[in-house]
């Protein structure tokens, strides 16, 4: 008495192929700029933190950046 074989075959390249054939894709401008503009921010932060103008008034220079930006985009 034999064993039943099994007839399936092995799964192909076409797969891998269709999976990695969207890596050619183009990426929208926002999603490289948004994460820069927030490193950038973030970083300038870090930087000024040594001079606190909050007791004097004055306001800081990122302050002043951030508002130049939203008057750029809108």
């Amino acid at each position: 008495m034999s064993a039943p074989t099994h007839t399936r075959s092995l799964p192909s390249a076409a797969p891998r192929a269709r999976a990695t054939a969207g890596a050619g894709t183009r990426l929208h401008w926002w999603a490289l700029a948004l994460p820069a503009l927030a490193f950038g921010l973030l970083l300038m932060l870090l930087a000024g933190s040594g001079e606190a103008h909050a007791a004097t008034g004055e306001v800081s220079s990122l302050v002043q950046v951030a508002e130049q930006l939203l008057r750029a985009v809108g």
